[in-house]
């Protein structure tokens, strides 16, 4: 079996090559998914599974310690994913769990917006700077490199201020904004990566031709798009037992009345059959990135597939 650092994850992957390796994947039949949860709000521990005989079996190891990085500078999330080959049963790798997170998470929505977003998007507004920021807007100007503006906005703006200037060092321009509503009107593509229990963007804000990409509001009671989002856009997810299980942008809507379950209107696997999802350039489009222990599956088997074939960058 081979364990694999955060380094040789970050070096075997391109979001080309993942991207490409994701839309594959949701080619293939979906794969089942379980979860077992240990422990509570100041410690948890919890294992997602999936996979398929066959195919390829895994399983994300991952701790919840609120406060790690106020106390000891370790992440308030840590993982650690083994995957198994799915013919012979055998243990084929140990790989990060965390780094294996920023690079699927990222390619999830850079895969959406490359099946949704118009293909002359020139205009990105990152909503949050956190740690998954900077991995979501190189997704999406690998998916979209007609980009020629970045906009980045935050609850506080040194934050934004720091990812800007993160992102200049490895050769990115970004600006800051403290007007949200402003800069999401002349958005094409809207990512959000936020804590938000209350919506950040409002349906009203939404140009047409805007493509929304929702990645916070993992919970049930986080939320970061409001009411009037929801039904002004065509929506979709990245899968539709992920986003119905306990996702706050698609679960209350549908608890409040707002839209229906049928108004989701397709996920990645719908997608990547060919479904209708963007059908002119005036559409806008929401995509809530809901993750999924499938997505990590993928994501490993990419890893493993370049350190096998000795094509590491």
């Amino acid at each position: 079996m081979r364990f694999v650092t955060g380094e040789e994850i970050d070096g075997a992957l391109t979001f080309d090559t993942l991207i490409a390796a994701l839309e594959a994947g949701h080619g293939k039949p979906p794969t089942p998914v379980d979860e077992t949860i240990i422990g509570d709000a100041s410690a948890k521990y919890f294992v997602r599974s999936t996979g398929a005989p066959g195919q390829a079996f895994g399983s994300k190891l991952i701790t919840v310690v609120p406060g790690n990085e106020e106390r000891s500078g370790l992440p308030s999330i840590q993982a650690v994913f083994v995957l198994f080959d799915g013919t012979t049963g055998a243990p084929r790798g140990m790989l990060d769990g965390t780094a294996l997170t920023y690079w699927k998470t990222s390619a999830d929505s850079g895969l959406g917006a490359k099946l949704l977003a118009r293909p002359d998007a020139r205009t990105l507004l990152m909503v949050g700077a956190g740690r998954m920021a900077p991995w979501l807007i190189r997704a999406h100007l690998s998916v979209r490199p007609s980009i020629e503006t970045i906009l980045v906005w935050n609850r506080s703006p040194a934050g934004a201020a720091k990812l800007a200037g993160d992102l200049l060092r490895d050769g990115i321009a970004a600006d800051v904004v403290t007007d949200l509503a402003a800069a999401a009107r002349s958005a094409d593509i809207i990512s959000t990566a936020t804590m938000a229990k209350e919506p950040v963007i409002k349906g009203d804000w939404l140009s047409p031709g805007t493509h929304l990409d929702l990645v916070g509001g993992w919970t049930p009671d986080m939320r970061e798009a409001d009411d009037d989002a929801v039904t002004t856009a065509r929506v979709f997810v990245d899968s539709h037992e992920s986003a119905f299980a306990g996702v706050g942008d698609i679960l209350l809507p549908i608890a409040n009345g707002t839209i229906e379950k049928t108004d989701v209107l397709g996920d990645l696997y719908d997608l990547a059959a060919g479904n209708e999802g963007r059908r002119n350039a005036d559409d806008i489009t929401l995509f809530k990135n809901a993750g999924g222990a499938h997505l990590d599956l993928m994501t490993a088997e990419a890893v493993l597939t370049v350190l096998d074939s000795g094509a590491v960058s």
